[in-house]
């Protein structure tokens, strides 16, 4: 690694943040890059990969074809990398690993959001199960191919742990044994997982009211958002429509951001921690909202839950999705030799043939599988 990085990261990082000098390395190793760390190298592998790419078609709320306005996947990652980034600047933070982490964060995401997930982990219950952390790593690991040196994209170490340990209101981390899962993750994926909640929160409500499933009238019961929208319409007297939820969703991402970082340096300050092995042993995480945040962000979780994720539009998609991606994964099970080559010809090399088929499905991006599903279910559907 270049001397200059080493000297910036010396000299403005904090000493619990992770320095790309002190990294655990690559399982392959590889020679440093004249000019990036090893956590810039990450980053930029983790966009020019297919699975990074797919995300721009795979749901987040709504299903791809319901709207271009909505949310998907690959949205989603770059808000919780720009929170993220935002975050970790302010706590002296390596923001090239919290970014490499918040872009590979959601890798593993199979089409149709957890409704995906769910039908494939019921489908491979006896088999290891599915879970997209796991998912992410095996992308990363081995199902990319870019280099003749090596399988996946020979991530270092923290990124790894990035990806495996994260976990949210919405998401469980998964434990590897190789990735410490005893231990606490390092305080940049703790940022990541915070800037994922924060973002998915509140660019639902964005889509909700754009989509018409929830309204502003409703979310004037939570405390939150009346809040908010009183310290618009004080700041901005006339402001309506779009341009005043535009505003309030910006001051709700500012509150909670503001709140996360005064929370989280307090805490630091109170445990006293000095390196990244004391964050790794505390037994909790540093990286937290205050007490009354967290009882001000509740209701507006309960919110989301009953009034967007339950609504009865979003329900029946996420049991048709479910459907589509049974009836895939029993066509393939009963006949592999409709799987395309590349992925028929990876049985043998692999985990058998259920893992194949898996891995394959969870590739897929909500178009592909809805072609892919006329194809082998419409009789006047070209195959």
């Amino acid at each position: 690694m270049t001397n200059y990085i080493k000297e910036y990261e010396d000299a403005f990082l904090a000493p619990y943040a992770m320095k790309s000098s002190l990294s655990k390395g690559r399982v392959y190793s590889e020679q440093e890059h004249p000019y990036r760390s090893c956590y810039q190298r990450d980053r930029d592998r983790i966009i020019h990969c297919a699975a990074f790419r797919r995300l721009e078609y795979k749901t987040q709320v709504f299903v791809n074809h319901e709207g271009d306005y909505y949310r998907t996947r690959l949205t989603h990652t770059l808000e919780v990398s720009q929170i993220a980034r935002t975050i970790a600047y302010r706590l002296r933070l390596n923001g090239d690993l919290v970014e490499a982490i918040a872009l590979a964060h959601d890798l593993g995401h199979t089409p149709f959001g957890h409704s995906g997930e769910d039908a494939l982990d019921e489908l491979m219950a006896n088999y290891g199960g599915f879970n997209h952390n796991l998912q992410g790593l095996r992308i990363v690991d081995f199902l990319e191919e870019h280099y003749p040196e090596f399988p996946g994209l020979n991530l270092s170490w923290e990124v790894r742990e990035g990806i495996a340990k994260h976990s949210s209101f919405y998401d469980e981390g998964a434990e590897v044994e190789s990735l410490q899962p005893d231990k606490m993750p390092s305080l940049e994926t703790q940022v990541v997982d915070i800037a994922d909640e924060i973002a998915y929160n509140n660019h639902d409500i964005d889509d909700g009211l754009a989509s018409g499933l929830i309204t502003e009238t409703a979310l004037k019961k939570v405390f939150l958002w009346s809040s908010a929208e009183k310290e618009v319409h004080q700041r901005y007297k006339k402001i309506q429509g779009k341009l005043k939820q535009y505003q309030i969703i910006r001051m709700l991402i500012d509150k909670q951001v503001t709140n996360l970082i005064q929370e989280t340096e307090a805490r630091i300050k109170k445990t006293k921690i000095k390196s990244v092995e004391d964050c790794r042993n505390l037994g909790f995480k540093i990286v937290s909202f205050s007490k009354d945040m967290e009882a001000l962000r509740l209701p507006l979780k309960d919110f989301l839950m009953t009034n967007l994720y339950r609504n009865y539009r979003v329900v029946r998609m996420a049991h048709k999705a479910k459907r589509f991606i049974k009836d895939l994964f029993e066509v393939y099970l009963h006949s592999p030799e409709q799987l395309p080559q590349d992925a028929f010809s990876k049985i043998k090399q692999s985990e058998g043939t259920r893992r194949v088929i898996c891995d394959y499905i969870a590739g897929m991006t909500d178009r592909y599988a809805l072609d892919e599903y006329k194809k082998l279910f419409d009789p006047y559907e070209k195959v």
